[in-house]
């Protein structure tokens, strides 16, 4: 049994709070053990007893500073990390202000005055979207997937600012996933055993009984890989 630490403050009302579990069990079965670590008390709660640890939808965040260290610290230590939407957007500013130093390093959402808008407004609102996307060839998300165009579905009006791509790219943190028109939507740490973070909810497709790909290797990495197949993971509609 592994323990995966759900970061974020549960809103049973919410689709991606309903459908992490489920996308977790059809990853892992009965071997994975979801638990939900609100962000107020992620501020100061152990987390060395969590296999991995993802980032989930629903921000702004009762607590930044909370999700923002449970980040750190799956990136430091090598923990497996996904972060889908809110997550995402999260742990892009988390490198932005540790790895590449942008002390004031902001999210629109939360700062709508912030100096330095690393998270800003998507040009067009995602809101229970759908998109067609582009996989880079070359990435972990290809070699995941398997595949150059995938369809994900969203609940998301923020995402990265194209300005501070190069920087983050520079970094480490490279975008591994386009948009139609070439807009980033997923970004992965190369030097990492396993970080990524989604604007689209791969979740979701757990909501027709689908097993995801991207989901069945976080926890094949939080520790269960040989009990799912890649054929078994790669059991997903891909346009």
């Amino acid at each position: 049994m592994i323990k995966i630490a759900l970061v974020g403050d549960f809103n049973p009302d919410v689709t991606a709070h309903q459908a992490i579990p489920k996308a977790l069990a059809l990853a892992g079965g009965n071997d994975v053990q979801p638990e939900w670590l609100a962000t107020e008390a992620a501020e100061a709660a152990p987390l060395d007893d969590y296999a991995g640890f993802w980032c989930v939808p629903a921000s702004p965040y009762r607590s930044m500073e909370g999700a923002l260290r449970v980040i750190r610290f799956a990136r430091e230590n090598q923990r497996p990390f996904l972060g889908t939407c809110g997550g995402c957007q999260h742990a892009v500013l988390e490198f932005a202000r540790n790895v590449l130093h942008i002390v004031k390093a902001g999210h629109k959402e939360s700062d709508p005055t912030t100096p330095e808008p690393v998270i800003t407004n998507l040009a067009c609102s995602l809101i229970e979207a759908a998109e067609t996307l582009h996989v880079v060839k070359g990435t972990r998300f290809h070699a995941i997937y398997g595949v150059d165009e995938i369809g994900e579905t969203y609940h998301c009006s923020y995402g990265l600012n194209p300005d501070y791509i190069p920087q983050l790219e520079k970094g480490g943190l490279r975008v591994g996933i386009l948009g139609p028109n070439g807009e980033p939507r997923a970004v992965e740490l190369a030097s990492h055993p396993f970080f990524f973070g989604t604007l689209f909810q791969p979740e979701r497709s757990s909501l027709t009984g689908q097993r995801h790909p991207l989901v069945t290797a976080f926890v094949q990495a939080a520790g269960v890989g040989d009990k799912v197949s890649r054929s078994q993971a790669l059991q997903f509609k891909t346009t």
